[in-house]
């Protein structure tokens, strides 16, 4: 019998880049019902860009605050069938199960930091698909964590600083320029960038380029400081500088793609008048 602790789970929060077309959500929530009955699935996103690690990395650490205590099973996975690991990290909060490719340890500082890492080698379906593990190993694994299993159950032990971790974005900030890099886009069209400070006044002008492709924005607090069809740059939810057209969509016009090099050029505040 597993090992089980006096620590379950009564939510899975599912993040993955499947997309709903093929129904690959559904049978993972069907394996997770068929173990776990007890536990909701909450999905949060399965409309990660395709195989894009660090756009899901950064949709769970905006996402996992907000969620309740749960199993966060997370598949964004380009190396599937490959020597990477399958792996569950444990935090104070919950317990994050992916693979180990950078998509996760973010999150899991968000939640109070990793505790301990294990790797998956037990509870799989069998046949294991070379193709399909969010079926075959993560599914199963996150099931029988939110049943109580304890994580250590699910295989050996991880050092932690074995973990793969994602590079830091590069961002440079100078006098009237910002050098950045594209995170994402979302549905509305932002872009996301990777710098966090907007180094700018409202009211400034701002020169946004995103590869060869740019446009002329205003820094503001919200998406109305500029005008119906104009771009603004400004800070969104999640804290992150983003560069939004105002009933429109930035995204359309820059063409991002996660890690393409932005730049921002600020141009001079105008000098206040002078006292008589």
């Amino acid at each position: 019998m597993p090992h089980t602790s006096d620590v379950g789970y009564d939510w899975v929060c599912f993040t993955t880049d499947y997309g709903r077309a093929d129904g690959f959500p559904a049978v993972c929530e069907g394996v997770i019902a068929r173990t776990a009955p007890h536990a909701r699935v909450l999905h949060v996103s399965h409309e990660v860009p395709r195989q894009d690690v660090r756009g899901g990395a950064d949709l769970l650490v905006r996402s996992v605050p907000y969620l309740p205590r749960a199993v966060h099973l997370a598949v964004v996975d380009p190396g599937v069938g490959t020597a990477r690991r399958p792996v569950a990290i444990v935090s104070p909060e919950g317990v994050l199960i992916g693979p180990d490719n950078g998509l996760l340890p973010a999150a899991a500082e968000v939640l109070g930091g990793a505790i301990a890492a294990y790797e998956i080698t037990e509870f799989h379906l069998e046949p294991v698909s070379a193709t399909f593990h969010g079926r075959d190993v993560f599914a199963p694994a996150a099931a029988q964590v939110a049943n109580g299993v304890n994580p250590n159950a699910l295989g050996p032990a991880v050092d932690l600083d074995t973990l793969i971790r994602l590079p830091e974005p590069v961002t440079h900030i100078e006098p009237g320029r910002v050098t950045t890099e594209v995170i994402g886009a979302d549905s509305f069209g932002n872009v996301q960038l990777a710098v966090t400070d907007l180094v700018a006044d409202p009211g400034t002008v701002v020169h946004a380029q995103v590869g060869d492709r740019s446009l002329e924005a205003v820094v503001g607090r919200t998406f109305a400081d500029a005008r119906s069809g104009d771009a603004v740059v400004l800070l969104d939810s999640a804290g992150r500088v983003a560069i939004a057209v105002n009933g429109g969509s930035a995204a359309e016009i820059l063409l991002p793609r996660p890690g393409d090099r932005a730049v921002l050029l600020l141009a001079a505040a105008p000098a206040p008048p002078a006292r008589s």
